[in-house]
């Protein structure tokens, strides 16, 4: 790994912004094996430089891996001039390489993963990888088994759409349905499209699982935490 300036190094592990970091370095807060270093710039190893910032041991993670439970009104960007995007949800991070796996529309609540993982980021959602994304949605009208076996076998959505097969669980079927849906695509506005093309508009819409990572529960919305080793595992 390459060499990183001091004041990036602390940064990126959340403690402070680069301001607040540059300060407790010029104050003599800092120490790079054992020895007081008052230069932001200063270079240091991730691997071979033990660093101690106001007494607390400070280890360095290449790659991050968190899980939001997304709010409706947030885009899934990294930037965006009009809208809050999901990485101004990320407080306690400074770092500037994250970025969503995928997107969720912005009136989608639910999972969503943000890293800084390219290549893993690239495995999720590679079309050759086909992995499965599971949604509740409640929709306007009665879920049918016919709808089940419709979206089992694939069908042309609309004009510019097919569907490859999918995986519908009813929940509730009367006036409002509830519903789970579980596709192996991403196309845009997909899941919407399904049911709109049965007549059944999506009222409510809310990514509960992608591959074997589920939603953790306790999340409220907009919270967030770092994924488990066993969760990581699960994704790769």
């Amino acid at each position: 790994m390459a060499m990183l300036r001091l004041d990036k190094y602390l940064a990126d592990m959340g403690l402070g912004t680069r301001t607040e970091v540059k300060q407790f370095i010029k104050k003599g807060q800092v120490l790079v094996n054992e020895e007081i270093v008052k230069k932001p710039e200063y270079k240091v190893s991730a691997v071979e430089d033990e660093i101690v910032c106001c007494g607390k041991k400070v280890g360095y993670t290449e790659f991050e891996y968190i899980m939001l439970n997304k709010p409706q009104g947030v885009v899934s960007a990294t930037q965006d001039e009009r809208d809050k995007t999901v990485l101004d949800l990320i407080t306690e991070h400074d770092r500037k390489d994250l970025f969503p796996v995928g997107r969720l529309d912005k009136d989608t609540e639910g999972l969503l993963l943000l890293t800084n993982d390219g290549k893993l980021a690239h495995e999720l959602l590679s079309p050759k990888k086909h992995v499965p994304k599971t949604y509740f949605v409640i929709v306007d009208g009665v879920v049918t088994k016919e709808d089940v076996d419709l979206f089992a076998e694939g069908f042309q959505v609309d004009a510019e759409l097919f569907s490859k097969p999918a995986q519908l669980k009813i929940l509730e079927a009367k006036e409002q349905s509830e519903v789970y849906l579980t596709i192996t695509e991403g196309k845009f506005h997909q899941v919407k499209r399904m049911f709109q093309s049965v007549n059944k508009p999506v009222l409510y819409l809310k990514r509960v699982q992608m591959g074997r990572l589920k939603l953790d529960e306790t999340l409220k919305l907009g919270q967030y935490r770092q994924l488990t080793e066993e969760e990581l595992a699960l994704l790769r």
